[in-house]
């Protein structure tokens, strides 16, 4: 009988005690085995150690990160614990949560080309397998573009597709799909699928978003935090674990068994499932005066200000209200928040915000004011949340984000409850993807600035984090804030937002009341109104409906 593709025995990584901290155990005797043509998924909750894992398997950890490893890493039964990530290259591909620390070109062909070139690949088959991804992904139309130009989901699709082209056995994925829009992400997800199927490649990917993976997974991997890990079928382990994907939450409560894992199985068994229901209400919330409003604004980007990224577009955010930017990646969602912001310069339009509803005249326009009267006006988080972190220690960050709160200790008390277990004494850069977002959040969240904008604040966190974030966004917004999420998070959107906007190519497309405009696309539709229709959005109104009506069904 062959060998496996990849085991892991009894891998343990710790980060030894130093003169700022004790030591710290991360994974602990952790077994894996993926065959040769499985998908498996890696899940967990923020921070406990998913990209740590991954590392270990690439060869990135603990060579580039410190710590001590102890176990074996097998690569076709052969020990490779210790040859080094270049000596690995020609079998596992891996791609990390941020993109853009992996670009070694300029632009998106050559990005491609580069790992092909480095294994001595012939230029006729590097050409036909450059030509071959770009169709694959979508990407034919950026094959010019500079990586730098490209926005966060579409640099995500490039990484991934510079792993493709070297044809790896084993691919190794962390969050590919968080910076995707729901259709690219299904695109890159069924292009794995085809691979795994057709060409017996091995997919290893680390995601939070569950409802998005798990109905292509074969193999479910949890790890906790003690640093154990479950391996199971997916069926299986969700049916007890913590917090699950939408459908799974739903089957939950409907009582259904076995539980469904595709929105195909879960219309099957939810017929007549809300017939006798009474219809979910949406919350009649209030909209004072105040809040943020553009008028005819146009921004134009690249050499010569040629392309137009946000074009005559009006917007409103009231005061009192969470609305939901969303649409496909490049649309102009991250160019028309700097914008909003001030920062960045806009080719005509007008901004102005009215923080308190009492003011009278014609309010302010965040671009003509100083870096920090206007972050005080306009809060932002970036995409790339590490932007705001720029101190030495956890503690720091939280100590600065303090001298703006209403009291002492805001900021702790903000990031424990988003990411529990971040260490005081941790550098913020040494964090993981949603520990930093987390971090960053609390800095953009705790001086409570009248106007709120949120790039993929959910990129990294579980599902347990994003409700969390949720009932804090609401509460700004019940305290009289206008909040602004830019998201691809349709079940985030669904959960928090009183109001979606959908952009495409720099307009918008759709408006309105957010029950009304997720109900109205297939791909911005969350997995509960995919499967029971509008007007239901999330699992916690069945649950109630439910309830109500004597229990499940």
């Amino acid at each position: 009988m062959s060998a496996p593709l990849l085991e892991l025995r009894g891998i343990t990584f710790s980060h030894p005690a130093t003169a700022e901290s004790p030591a710290r155990r991360v994974l602990s005797g952790v077994d894996l085995v993926v065959e040769e043509g499985e998908l498996t998924v890696l899940a967990g909750p923020t921070g406990v150690g998913k990209s740590t894992l991954l590392g270990v398997v690439a060869g990135q950890v603990p060579r580039f990160t410190g710590g001590v490893l102890a176990g074996d890493v097998l690569l076709d039964g052969a020990s490779v614990l210790q040859a080094p990530p270049r000596e690995r290259a020609h079998l596992v591909g891996y791609v990390g949560q941020d993109p853009a620390l992996g670009f070694v070109t300029d632009t998106v062909e050559e990005e491609l080309a580069y790992g092909m070139e480095q294994l001595g690949v012939a230029p006729g088959t590097m050409r036909r397998r450059v030509e071959e991804t770009l169709d694959l992904l979508g990407i034919a139309d950026l094959r010019a573009r500079a990586l730098r130009t490209l926005s966060g989901g579409q640099q995500q699709r490039v990484a991934v597709g510079a792993v493709l082209t070297m044809h790896p056995r084993l691919l190794v994925l962390d969050e590919p799909t968080s910076a995707l829009d729901p259709t690219a992400a299904e695109e890159v997800l069924s292009t794995l699928t085809r691979l795994v199927h057709d060409l017996g490649t091995s997919v290893l990917v680390a995601e939070h978003r569950l409802e998005r993976v798990v109905p292509f997974a074969d193999t479910l991997a949890l790890l906790g935090t003690d640093g154990h890990l479950d391996v199971g079928a997916p069926a299986g382990l969700l049916a007890t674990a913590p917090v699950a994907p939408p459908l799974v939450e739903l089957g939950r409560a409907a009582g259904w068994s076995p539980l469904p894992l595709s929105v195909r199985d879960a219309r099957r068994r939810a017929r007549g499932l809300t017939t006798d229901l009474p219809a979910p209400a949406t919350p009649v919330r209030e909209r004072p005066p105040g809040g943020l409003g553009a008028r005819d604004l146009t921004v134009t980007v690249g050499p010569g200000g040629r392309h137009v990224a946000v074009r005559e577009l009006d917007l409103d955010l009231p005061t009192g209200r969470v609305t939901a930017l969303m649409g496909r990646n490049g649309a102009g969602k991250s160019t028309l928040l700097w914008t909003l912001q001030g920062t960045r310069e806009r080719a005509g339009g007008s901004v102005v915000v009215v923080p308190d509803p009492d003011q009278h005249g014609g309010g302010t326009d965040p671009a003509r004011l100083p870096a920090d009267a206007r972050r005080g006006l306009v809060g932002l988080l970036p995409q790339d949340a590490g932007d705001l972190l720029y101190l030495e220690t956890v503690a720091e960050e939280l100590a600065s984000a303090d001298r703006e709160a209403e009291a002492p200790g805001t900021a702790r008390a903000l990031l424990d409850t988003l990411a529990p277990g971040v260490r005081d004494e941790a550098h913020p850069r040494d964090l993981s993807e949603g520990q930093r977002l987390a971090l960053a959040l609390v800095l953009v969240l705790v001086p409570r600035p009248p106007v709120l904008l949120l790039d993929e604040p959910t990129r990294g966190l579980d599902y347990r984090a994003k409700g969390a974030l949720a009932a804090a966004l609401r509460s700004l917004a019940d305290e009289g804030r206008a909040v602004l999420v830019a998201t691809h998070d349709v079940e985030f959107a669904a959960l928090v937002a009183d109001d979606a906007v959908v952009m495409a190519e720099g307009e918008v497309v759709s408006a309105g009341p957010a029950r009304a405009v997720l109900a109205e696309s297939p791909a911005f539709s969350p997995q509960v109104t995919k499967v029971l229709g509008a007007p239901w959005l999330v699992v916690d109104e069945v649950r109630a409906a439910l309830a109500g009506s004597g229990g499940a069904r």
